[in-house]
């Protein structure tokens, strides 16, 4: 049951991160310097990025369930908290960094940021539930 656990906590961060680039797109696409077509669009938008973000997904809830287990995390509170700690704590200065070093704006670490503190709290919420009624699911 961990690996549906893993998939479904996956697709609400990847559906978190849809609604949140959606909401976000014109300032996220601006700070990123991205072109955008007359359809509103990056240009040469394709499937790729999708995909890659959803198998990153995966990645980062495998391994947050994965130090869920090893760290006694079990209920809602442990694993939202935790969750906003790995995305505000590990991913965010990382993303600092990279924006950085490349000159990229602030408000484009900021926006990306937010989406991993608040996408791997929504991760680590959904994974306790998967955590704390193994028997249910």
């Amino acid at each position: 049951m961990g690996f549906v656990g893993v998939l479904v906590a996956a697709l609400a961060g990847w559906i978190f991160g849809a609604v949140w680039y959606m909401a976000l797109s014109k300032p996220w696409m601006a700070a990123a310097g991205l072109k955008v077509g007359p359809n509103g669009r990056p240009e040469g938008d394709s499937a790729l990025p999708y995909l890659l973000s959803a198998l990153a997904m995966v990645i980062v809830a495998g391994m947050m369930r994965h130090t869920f287990v090893g760290s006694g995390i079990f209920t809602f509170g442990k694993g939202l908290v935790s969750g906003l700690g790995i995305g505000a704590f590990f991913i965010s200065p990382w993303i600092m960094i990279n924006n950085a070093y490349t000159g990229r704006p602030f408000a484009l670490t900021a926006i990306d940021a937010g989406y991993a503190i608040f996408g791997c709290g929504v991760i680590g919420a959904v994974l306790t539930f998967f955590l704390a009624a193994p028997a249910a699911i």
